[in-house]
């Protein structure tokens, strides 16, 4: 149950059924069973999981997508208002007009200029000429247009800038109406959740407070669980020799025992056991040179747009370096000049020696759809190499939480998580000593990211990260 002006975290496994729930809510998904209550005339919108991929739209028709409903109940008052209206047809429309009031729905071109200048969109740009970051402001703009009763988020600070992330944060806190959110931000939500709802094995179960207090709550809930259960089935195992016992007691047992053994076996079989904990191993190469990378005085830009001009950079090994900035700034076109893709327009840049480069980035998507989570990560190959040791491709991604069921699956039928886990997974194979990761955090669950993190404060290399992820840097980096 969701009331107005609450602001719900929903936190669970990739795969968990996160967004699921949040098709459930609008209706894109009919339960199986039960039933999913709405109060009358709610509004609802959503910023999706994924970017806008209608890329010939213009930004402001985009953005007026998110109005459609309003714009057909003004075409409908249109074309109601042309009949000729009995008694009641007339108190119909009155009762539309009201409604169309109630939503201030008779203005709507203001609007949607007042929403691109709030939040300063490119508004004579296609979708297609615009940055991953600039697209999900764009969706994000289209989310809010409508003034919704329940506004859902899944994972809206995906390529998002810290800026506007500072501002997503300000305006959901400030928002009238009821906002539920899907995020692995711990610092996003930290910072705005007066509750969180976590999807574990099915079951939704509810935590009030914020995030720390769910940690603290969901340990003490885990250890509990772990302990009734050890208890269990001690006293199963008891009840399980007393069974088999010879066959004087067989004669003489007791008939009320036996159906409370068969009703033991019953709930044992039935718990769901929680999964697994992710065990990341990232293939390491022999160390590089004491310089990896030297550029001197480097520039480039497109067209009149200069993006670096005349910035000298030393990166030695071992050093752990995050990079930041607004969308737009030329953080990807920096990792692409460092890594010798694109020639400078001016200034010098050096290599240094015995350098082996593994290179994360989620927008040059390398996977092929139709072929399974194993055949992506292992080439076809029934084995892959972790730092000079074979290791079965499935055994390998049982570390990153896919069952050998869930590894034999279309990489298409995978959620937006599973996919960047599939990235991670298939990158790690190679051994490397220089790691550039571009927005690895996208859609990661929290506990994998949290292994994450360990396993790269463990990694020998040079570590390059782009992220705009406050949590992750804090834990991941030595500089900025």
């Amino acid at each position: 149950e969701v009331g107005r002006g609450e602001i719900v975290g929903v936190i669970g496994r990739n795969g968990a059924g996160k967004t699921s729930l949040f098709r459930l809510i609008t209706g894109a998904l009919q339960p199986d069973d039960g039933e999913v209550r709405l109060a009358p005339e709610l509004q609802i919108s959503q910023l999706d999981q994924g970017l806008p991929t209608d890329l010939e739209q213009t930004v402001p028709d985009f953005v007026a997508g998110g109005l459609a409903r309003l714009l057909e109940l003004r075409e409908e008052f249109r074309r109601r208002s042309e009949e000729d209206l009995d008694a009641r047809g007339l108190r119909e429309l009155e009762a539309l007009q009201q409604r169309i009031d109630a939503l201030d729905a008779w203005q709507l071109e203001p609007r949607v200029e007042a929403m691109i200048s709030d939040l300063g969109l490119p508004a004579e740009r296609r979708l297609g000429e615009l940055s991953g970051g600039w697209r999900r402001r764009v969706a994000l703009a289209r989310a809010l247009i409508s003034r919704p009763d329940l506004l859902l988020l899944d994972e809206p600070t995906n390529h998002l800038d810290l800026s506007t992330i500072g501002w997503l944060e300000d305006r959901v806190r400030a928002y009238h109406g009821a906002v539920l959110f899907i995020t692995h931000d711990r610092a996003f939500v930290q910072n705005l959740a007066t509750r969180i709802i976590e999807i574990d094995r099915g079951r939704l179960v509810s935590w009030p407070g914020d995030y720390r207090k769910y940690l603290a709550a969901r340990a003490k809930a885990r250890a509990d669980e772990a302990q009734e259960h050890a208890e269990f089935d001690k006293k199963l195992a008891v009840e399980e020799a007393w069974i088999r016992q010879g066959i004087k007691a067989r004669r003489t047992r007791n008939e009320g025992r036996v159906r409370a053994l068969e009703a033991m076996r019953e709930t044992q079989a039935a718990r769901v056991a929680r999964p697994g904990d992710p065990r990341i191993r990232i293939g390491e190469a022999e160390p590089s040179g004491r310089k990896v990378i030297q550029a001197h005085r480097l520039r480039y830009g497109y067209g009149e747009t200069p993006l670096i001009d005349g910035l000298t950079l030393k990166v030695m090994r071992g050093d752990r370096i995050g990079l930041v900035g607004n969308n737009g700034v030329g953080k990807s076109t920096l990792l692409r000049l460092l890594l010798s893709e694109l020639e400078p327009q001016g200034g010098t840049l050096k290599h240094g020696t015995n350098l082996e480069i593994a290179c994360f980035d989620p927008l040059q998507n390398t996977l092929d759809p139709e072929k399974s989570v194993a055949h992506n990560v292992g080439d076809g190959r029934d084995y892959v190499t972790i730092n000079g040791k074979p290791q079965h491709v499935v055994g390998y991604l049982t570390g990153f939480l896919f069952t050998a069921k869930r590894a034999m699956t279309p990489v298409h039928a995978l959620s937006g998580g599973e996919r960047n886990r599939v990235m991670l997974a298939k990158l790690f194979t190679r051994p490397s000593n220089l790691l550039v990761l571009d927005e690895p955090t996208n859609d990661l669950d929290v506990e994998t990211l949290e292994v994450l993190e360990a396993r790269l404060a463990g990694y020998g290399g040079t570590l390059i990260v782009v992220s705009h992820d406050r949590a992750f840097l804090d834990n991941v980096v030595s500089s900025i």
